[in-house]
């Protein structure tokens, strides 16, 4: 049995793939982490190959329940939200030193691939045969353990559904291909982006760019006020950054048209939205993943996102 294995890491792209041959899942936004069983001995590691087996201890206490004498499974560690959905600020939170509504004991770890079972190397192995293992392995579970379900529906209308649903996205998986450790072209994710328009109430100057912005500070609307959502460092070139430094600059303000504490923050007149892609909210109401789109002058506050 080998000590670790180096995961398999999904491509990157825009849509999911077409055609026959494809197995489609949830993308779940957690840590990957691979299940060791031995005999007498459960280590759970994390992608960069670090022993987390402590800070995951109901999957721990749970795997030897599976009823194997050796395996590695391949999966996500997460909490889940009130919906159902996984949420990574809440698994930081469940991890973190100090106490939080999820614990370490709510964290679940949702398996979607079996490289090893019972003294059987799986991993030349088509990935249709590991996932009908693996299924077996975990059948009618519903403890800390459980099976990443495979949804057998077209990709472009699942990935449709999965970002109505507020999940990150999906992920496809060539059903006939063996694993493969590294990034590879046979698994793809696809991720939900956002996009929305937000108030502009100001920048923090680039360290590293004279001249620039570093950082746009961003704005909702909440009632009748705006509140503080975060900000987005990233989306421009260094030429539209020195821009858009050069426009706030011509509209300072005091104070900010939201409530900030920013060190070293400049304001501005809340005059621009800037259109802004982002991938999800944070639990305390902020932008996750945001990048710049453009920027216009505001035409009244309703073309502003309002919570």
């Amino acid at each position: 049995m080998p000590s670790r294995v180096e995961p398999c890491v999904a491509t990157l792209v825009d849509v999911p793939p077409k055609g026959l041959g494809w197995g489609f899942e949830v993308k779940w936004d957690g840590y990957r982490a691979a299940l060791h069983i031995e005999r007498g001995r459960v280590r759970i590691f994390t992608r960069g190959g670090h022993d987390w087996t402590s800070r995951f201890p109901s999957i721990a206490a749970d795997a030897p329940t599976l009823g194997a004498n050796t395996a590695i499974i391949d999966g996500e560690a997460v909490v889940l939200d009130e919906k159902g959905r996984s949420d990574f600020g809440l698994l930081q939170r469940a991890l973190g030193r100090r106490p939080g509504v999820h614990g370490p004991g709510e964290i679940l770890l949702f398996a979607f691939d079996l490289l090893y079972l019972n003294g059987r190397d799986l991993r030349r192995e088509p990935y249709a045969e590991r996932r009908q293992l693996l299924e077996q392995l975990l059948a009618g579970r519903d403890g800390s353990i459980r099976l990443s379900e495979e949804v057998d529906a077209n990709g472009a209308e699942f990935f449709r559904v999965a970002c109505e649903l507020g999940l990150e996205g999906i992920v496809a998986k060539r059903q006939d291909k063996p694993y493969h450790s590294g990034r590879r072209p046979e698994w793809l994710k696809i991720k939900c982006v956002r996009r929305d328009t937000f108030l502009i109430v100001g920048y923090e100057p680039s360290s590293v760019l004279h001249g620039a912005v570093g950082r746009l500070l961003l704005a909702a609307r909440k009632g009748d006020a705006f509140v503080y959502i975060g900000g987005c460092g990233t989306g421009w070139s260094h030429q539209e950054s020195a821009m858009l430094r050069e426009v706030l600059n011509a509209i300072p303000a005091d104070q900010p048209a939201a409530a900030i504490v920013r060190k070293g923050a400049v304001f501005a007149r809340p005059l621009l939205v800037a259109d802004i892609e982002y991938r999800a909210w944070t639990q305390d109401g902020k932008l996750r993943h945001p990048s710049f789109k453009g920027v216009r002058e505001m035409e009244g506050p309703s073309e502003v996102y309002e919570i």
